[in-house]
């Protein structure tokens, strides 16, 4: 339990400073700071076309529709959760790990003023960020909420679509944050976020070095580990598709899953 506290402190401390850059109108400063964190470790950030695949970059104009620039620019995923969500009018939506809430202010638009988006992070800066970036968009159907995503401060079954932008990674337990995912969906609920797949022969020196816990690399589970945990948690349809490489040993990748409308039995399909 020390160790995960420990972790979580490491996790807080980075993207509160971060958080800070995005603030002071730096986000190139705060985008360094995340890419810095693993040391001499190789951490991808173009693709071989010499693409950007980190961050704002990744945003198409279009698929960034409702949040502003700023929120965007804010942002230190390694993908567009929002783009693959599939999200309806008038659904409740959670955002795992909110940060500046480009993810919360782009989901507020599809879900439209019946429905609900919650961003929920556990960074006082970050919150701060997210709500001015909410003011600026001018929505109402938006609420971020402080706590732990082992934790989350909502009652059972009350979302439609759980989001994630390469947070779930940064939790020390994996496993916790996925019941609890799972605990929150409604039956039927889709869980659709992007994160960070290990390779099984990430070295070991690599997973202990405790300062990679906020670069998204050491913290990840390998492919099989986290459908494991997704159908320990009670989830079904498990699809896990990388999209691009972020590390010598770890590549990005969409997750989704759902939860079961009446304990009917669930597939795992390959990517």
């Amino acid at each position: 339990m020390t160790e995960h506290i420990d972790i979580r402190e490491t996790v807080r401390a980075r993207y509160a400073a971060a958080a800070n850059q995005a603030a002071a109108g730096e986000p190139e400063r705060a985008r360094a700071l995340e890419a810095s964190c693993c040391g001499a470790a190789p951490v991808t950030t173009t693709n071989p076309q010499g693409h950007v695949v980190f961050g704002a970059e990744l945003y198409e104009p279009a698929a960034a529709e409702g949040a502003p620039a700023g929120a965007v620019a804010a942002s230190l995923g390694c993908g567009v959760p929002t783009a693959v969500a599939d999200l309806h009018r008038g659904e409740t939506v959670l955002d795992l790990g909110s940060g500046g809430g480009a993810d919360v202010l782009i989901s507020a638009r599809r879900v439209g003023p019946t429905g609900r988006v919650i961003g929920v992070d556990m960074t006082t800066e970050m919150l701060e960020l997210a709500r001015r970036n909410a003011a600026e968009a001018g929505v109402s159907n938006v609420e971020f909420v402080q706590g732990y995503l082992e934790d989350l401060p909502l009652p059972d079954g009350s979302v439609d679509v759980v989001l994630s932008n390469c947070v779930i990674n940064l939790a020390a337990d994996k496993s916790a944050v996925l019941r609890e995912a799972a605990r929150v969906l409604r039956p039927g609920g889709r869980f659709a976020v992007s994160d960070v797949i290990a390779d099984p022969d990430m070295d070991a020196v690599t997973r202990a070095d405790m300062q990679q816990w906020t670069g998204c690399i050491a913290g990840a589970l390998t492919r099989q580990q986290f459908e494991r945990a997704l159908r320990d948690a009670g989830l079904v349809d498990v699809e896990i598709s990388e999209t691009h490489r972020v590390h010598t040993y770890a590549a990005a990748a969409i997750v989704r899953a759902r939860k079961s409308a009446d304990g009917e039995p669930g597939t795992s399909r390959p990517a």
